[in-house]
């Protein structure tokens, strides 16, 4: 749902009745720099042309000098475009669902609760950080581009939404909330995530 007041950072309302946050954070940018807009291979490739253009190519030396300055302008590009996608963005943990609040031109808040998770899974996403994609036991509602880029790369038919570049320390937490949410489900070791706090599965 979209939202114009935040009575709660984050929330699109006051938590009802027995519900408390567990956990709250933001993305890392250099995460998310690197895991949506993959500015590691943006780097390469500009590289690898500025290289071409300096031994094959008529230019020579002022033609690779010049494919790195666009590098640079367009990198400088990607990373504003991240950090404005970080900013905007808040990701809430309660004993009752997950929350994604996310958007730069046009916020929204996603609610996904606990009960409806049948499985999550954790990703490296580098410096101590991860990606946790949720996969839904009913047909997520929205989209895959309504979701984007907080939603599991190329899953257009059947979307799973994702918190992108956030602590290692949250995939415990997560499992935790998940079991309580939910006693019949197991918290299973995740053998993608390199620490012995490890999520996630909790298999419905």
């Amino acid at each position: 749902m979209e939202y114009e007041d935040e009575p709660i950072p984050g929330l699109p309302g006051r938590l009802p009745p027995g519900e408390v946050i567990i956990w709250q954070g933001k993305p890392d940018w250099l995460g998310v720099a690197r895991g949506v807009f993959h500015t590691r291979l943006v780097t390469i490739w500009f590289l690898i042309v500025a290289g071409m253009a300096f031994v094959g190519g008529g230019t020579g030396l002022v033609g690779a000098l010049t494919t790195l300055g666009v590098a640079v302008l367009g990198l400088a590009l990607l990373a504003l475009l991240a950090r404005l996608q970080a900013k905007s963005t808040i990701y809430t943990l309660t004993n009752k669902r997950v929350v994604l609040r996310f958007g730069v031109a046009l916020p929204k808040c996603v609610n996904v609760p606990l009960s409806l998770v049948g499985r999550a899974d954790a990703k490296p996403a580098g410096s101590g950080m991860v990606d946790v994609s949720l996969t839904p036991t009913v047909r997520f509602p929205l989209a895959y581009l309504q979701m984007w880029p907080h939603v599991r790369p190329w899953k257009f038919g059947s979307p799973q939404p994702m918190l992108r570049s956030v602590p290692e320390a949250f995939v415990p937490v997560l499992a935790d909330a998940l079991v309580k949410a939910d006693p019949a489900k197991r918290a299973v070791e995740n053998p993608d995530v390199e620490t012995s706090d490890s999520l996630i599965g909790a298999a419905a």
